[in-house]
C-alpha cells in the first residue's frame, strides 16, 4: 500500500497521524511540506481529493493569515494559492493520501478512515488522549 503524508514534524497532530500510519504496518512516503512545498496544481489536487475547499485547507493559527488579510471572503482561490505559495505554512496539515482516499487529518484519528488496516491496536496521542483503548475499541 502506498501512503503519502504531507508532514510537519513540529506539529503534534502531524506526528500523531504519522505514528498511526506506522502502527498500521505501513512506512509512508513523508513529504516535509515546509521544506518541499507542493505545487499549486498538487495543492488543488489534494484539496479536491479530500473533498474540502481551498479555504478549509488554510491554517490560521501561527501563520501570517491575519497579516495577509486572508479572512477576506472575496479573495479568489488563485489569491489564496498565491499566499500559500509564498507562505507554505498556510497549508494546513497533515494531508494523507492512501489507496482508499485523501484526507486533511485534523483530528489525527481521521487517518483511520483511509488506512487499509485501521485496526492498529491501542493508541494514545502525545497529549495523553486515548484514541483506541487496550481492547482495540476506538474511543472517538
Amino acid at each position: 500500500m502506498t501512503v503519502t503524508i504531507y508532514h510537519n514534524p513540529e506539529c503534534g497532530t502531524s506526528r500523531n497521524t504519522l505514528a498511526m500510519i506506522r502502527q498500521s504496518g505501513v512506512e509512508p512516503t513523508v513529504v516535509e511540506y515546509l521544506k518541499n512545498p507542493p505545487s499549486r496544481e498538487r495543492i488543488v489536487e489534494l484539496v479536491s481529493a479530500a473533498g474540502i475547499t481551498l479555504r478549509q485547507a488554510i491554517r490560521q493559527k501561527d501563520t501570517p493569515y491575519e497579516a495577509l488579510g486572508l479572512g477576506d471572503t472575496s479573495l479568489t482561490d488563485d489569491a489564496l494559492l498565491d499566499a500559500i505559495g509564498q507562505h507554505p505554512v498556510l497549508l494546513n496539515r497533515p494531508f494523507v493520501e492512501t489507496p482508499i482516499g485523501t484526507r486533511l487529518c485534523r483530528p489525527s484519528e481521521a487517518v483511520l478512515d483511509i488506512l487499509e488496516n485501521p485496526n492498529i491496536g491501542p493508541f494514545t496521542k502525545e497529549d495523553g488522549e486515548v484514541i483506541i483503548d487496550a481492547e482495540g475499541k476506538r474511543i472517538v
